[in-house]
Parts: C-alpha cells; sequence; structure tokens
C-alpha cells in the first residue's frame, strides 16, 4: 500500500506542476492591452474600486444617499434585482435544450449558462455591498432574526444553490479546458440531474424575489404592486432572459467569431428568431396577466396621471412594442428587427425593475431617493468586472466552439497548451 500510494505521488505532482504551468500561460492576455474598450471600463473599475475603500472605511452614508426610509438602492435595484431577470435566459435555455430536447439551441447553452452564472455570482457581490453590515449577509441563510418561514430564507437557499447548480453545469467546460477526461465524465454525467435542480431553483428564486414586495402594499404605487407580482416577475424572466441572450448572442459573433463553432455559426441566426417567437409569446402572456391584474385592481384610473404614462410606457412602448417586432422579425427573417426588439426588452425590464425597487417605491414621500455618481459607477464596475471575466473564460474556454453531444467532446484541450506554454 505504502508503495503504490508513493509511487502515485511522482506522477500527482507532475501533473499539478504543468497544469500550474498551464494556468499561468493562460493569464496572459490575448491580443491588445490598451485597447478603448479596456481602457474605459478599467478606469470605471478602478474608480469603483476607491468609492468600495471609502463605502467600507466610513459607511454607507459616505458615498450612497439610502437612508431607513429608503434602505434599498441601485445597487439591489439594479444589479441584483434587474440583473437576476437578465440571467433567467439560462434555466430558459437549458429547460429547451435538456427537458424539451430542442436540439437547435443546444450550441448556446454554454455560453448562457456561464452568463447566468456569472450574473449571480457578480451580483451576489452587489448585494453584499449595499449590507450595511456585510456579515448579516448569513442571517437569512441560517434563519436568524428571519426565521425559516421568510421570504428572504428561501431566497438566500434558491441563491445559493442555483450558483452551485450552475457551476456544475458549466463545469465540463473547465475539464475540458484543463484536459482532465476522467473528471469531465463525471461532471458530464452530473449535468441533467443539475439541470434540472437548477431549473426548479432558478423560477422559485425569481418568483420569489417578486414575493418580497407582497409585504411593501403601502409603499409602492398600486400599478406596481399586487398578489401576482411573484408570477409577473417570473413569466418576464423568461422573455427578458432570451432577449439577453438575443444581445449577447448578436455581440460575441461580432467579438467572438474566431472562437465560434461551425454549429452556431451556421445556426445562429435560425436560433435567434427561433428565440425571438418564444420570447413574444411569454411577452402576450405577460401583458395579458397585466391586463387583468390592473382590471382586478380598478387601477385604470390612474393611467390619467404621470404614473400612468409612466406604465403605458413600461407596458406599450418598451414591452408590446418588442413583441411586434419580434414576431415581424420572425415572419421575414429579419434578425435586425429581432435585435431591436430585444435591445427595446431589456430597458423595458430595467424599467419595470427599477420602478417596483426604486421609482415607484414609497412614491408618495416628500423626499425620494436618488442614487448618487459614486452608486452609479459601482454599479457600472460591477458589470464591467463581469464582462472582463466573461471574456477571460470565452476566450480559453471551449464555451462557443465545443461539440453538441457529449460523446463528441474532446477529451483534452491542456496538452496542447502545455506544449506551447
Amino acid at each position: 500500500m505504502d508503495a503504490t500510494i508513493t509511487a502515485a505521488r511522482p506522477g500527482f505532482r507532475a501533473e499539478a506542476i504543468r497544469f500550474l504551468r498551464f494556468l499561468r500561460s493562460e493569464l496572459k492576455p490575448k491580443g491588445p492591452i490598451w485597447t478603448p474598450f479596456n481602457v474605459i471600463t478599467g478606469a470605471i473599475m478602478l474608480v469603483a474600486a476607491g468609492i468600495l475603500v471609502a463605502r467600507f472605511a466610513f459607511g454607507l452614508g459616505s458615498v450612497t444617499n439610502l437612508s431607513q426610509d429608503f434602505p434599498w438602492g441601485i445597487w439591489k435595484g439594479f444589479n441584483v434585482i434587474t440583473g437576476v431577470a437578465f440571467a433567467g435566459g439560462a434555466y430558459v435555455v437549458c429547460f429547451m435544450v435538456y427537458i424539451m430536447r430542442l436540439e437547435k439551441y443546444h450550441p448556446i447553452v454554454r455560453v448562457t449558462v456561464l452568463n447566468g452564472f456569472l450574473s449571480y455570482t457578480f451580483y451576489a457581490i452587489a448585494l453584499v455591498l449595499e449590507l450595511g453590515k456585510p456579515w448579516n449577509i448569513l442571517n437569512p441563510i441560517l434563519g436568524n432574526s428571519f426565521g425559516v418561514s421568510s421570504v428572504l430564507f428561501l431566497i438566500a437557499w434558491h441563491f445559493l444553490l442555483y450558483i452551485i447548480a450552475q457551476f456544475v453545469e458549466f463545469s465540463p467546460a473547465i475539464a475540458e479546458w484543463a484536459g482532465w477526461p476522467r473528471l469531465r465524465r463525471i461532471l458530464g454525467a452530473m449535468t441533467l440531474g443539475a439541470v434540472v435542480f437548477g431549473i426548479c431553483l432558478s423560477m422559485l428564486h425569481q418568483s420569489g424575489l417578486g414575493a418580497l414586495y407582497l409585504m411593501a402594499r403601502d409603499k409602492v404605487h398600486p400599478l406596481w404592486w399586487n398578489e401576482f407580482i411573484p408570477i409577473l416577475f417570473l413569466v418576464s424572466s423568461v422573455f427578458a432572459g432570451l432577449s439577453m441572450v438575443i444581445v449577447e448572442g448578436s455581440l460575441s459573433r461580432r467579438v467572438f467569431r474566431d472562437r465560434m463553432g461551425r454549429a452556431l455559426k451556421e445556426g445562429q441566426e435560425e436560433i435567434l428568431l427561433g428565440l425571438s417567437r418564444i420570447a413574444a409569446g411569454a411577452i402576450f402572456v405577460y401583458l395579458t396577466l397585466q391586463v387583468l391584474v390592473q382590471t382586478h385592481q380598478h387601477n385604470w384610473g390612474y393611467l390619467g396621471t404621470s404614473w400612468g404614462g409612466l406604465w403605458l410606457f413600461e407596458v406599450g412602448g418598451l414591452t408590446l412594442l418588442p413583441a411586434l417586432a419580434f414576431l415581424y422579425g420572425y415572419r421575414r427573417r429579419n434578425v435586425r428587427w429581432v435585435r431591436a426588439g430585444a435591445i427595446a426588452v431589456l430597458a423595458g425590464i430595467v424599467l419595470n425593475r427599477l420602478d417596483v425597487s426604486i421609482i415607484a417605491y414609497r412614491w408618495d414621500a416628500p423626499v425620494h431617493y436618488v442614487p448618487t455618481w459614486m452608486e452609479v459607477v459601482v454599479a457600472v464596475g460591477v458589470i464591467c468586472a463581469q464582462i472582463w471575466v466573461f471574456r477571460w473564460v470565452v476566450n480559453r474556454m471551449p464555451v462557443l466552439d465545443f461539440a453538441m453531444h457529449e460523446h463528441e467532446a474532446e477529451p483534452a484541450r491542456r496538452p496542447r497548451a502545455v506544449a506551447a506554454a
């Protein structure tokens, strides 16, 4: 036994050394550094880092306009509540591919899951930033002060477990990149279970975020508050996530074209058109629910007010019109209309989530919350950091160029990279 362990140690040590050399080579930039994008986003992240130093040194009041009346600001309203809706494409696409067996969408599974995983990870960071005492993030997870029947308790566990599920879903790509074929086969066998578990968690989490505002009946304007807000959050996450997939896919074709596999290059137009039709269907379900909700609550009288104008712009201009653009683009096979509709949907989701969490929250208060420029910089800085990590992963791992079927996946990519290093 001792001889076997001793003999195995040199192999493990050599493998570890080879992987560390490979990892060091992968950390080197691939391409020019001083590009306009890198300079601008890098400057934003540096300024955001300085603001965060002040935030943790002197407290939230030194950099934000948060108060007891407005304890949740743009870091939660934009980065967390809005960002989680954009990450909804991961559970929708996984459901379409692994449950409904729509194989034509298989080439976008990994990039969609990667986007969802990074979104949840970075928005969890943004959530911690806005807590007065960041270590209290453990309270809803443990049930302290809230109790296990609290919505926050459920959301915390949905959030935590879904991040783990998404990591398992994406982990085969990491194993292929690192050149670990045995681990790749094990992780690949776990994918379906992680997908089913993740779909359930994400649906619960999307609706759970809406359920948080059920307790704010007297604080949120009646046009945005109703008993069905969890369902509205869930349904809107479907077309929000698919719209993000459409926009991200269009940008990836320009930025990462050399990294895209043949299946994705040849089928991307059909994929985007198909996603637009599904998104349009989800939008019409959402609009039907909105009409029923507003009728049930007798809210139509508010449409003659300024708040009614804002609601009409959100629901009509940034929800109904994009749905029509989706259908027109699908029927005419015009991807430009689809992309325009997707961008409008993303703007509409941003406005909707900010309406619920900030703009229409305590809408009758004499003094309303307005984020400071420092809050805005940090919110944008979090997104920039997410884009940098996304770009690093896509440029190195088999995300856009992986085989469609598990048995076709390349068993190892690392040996060639190690040799080159």
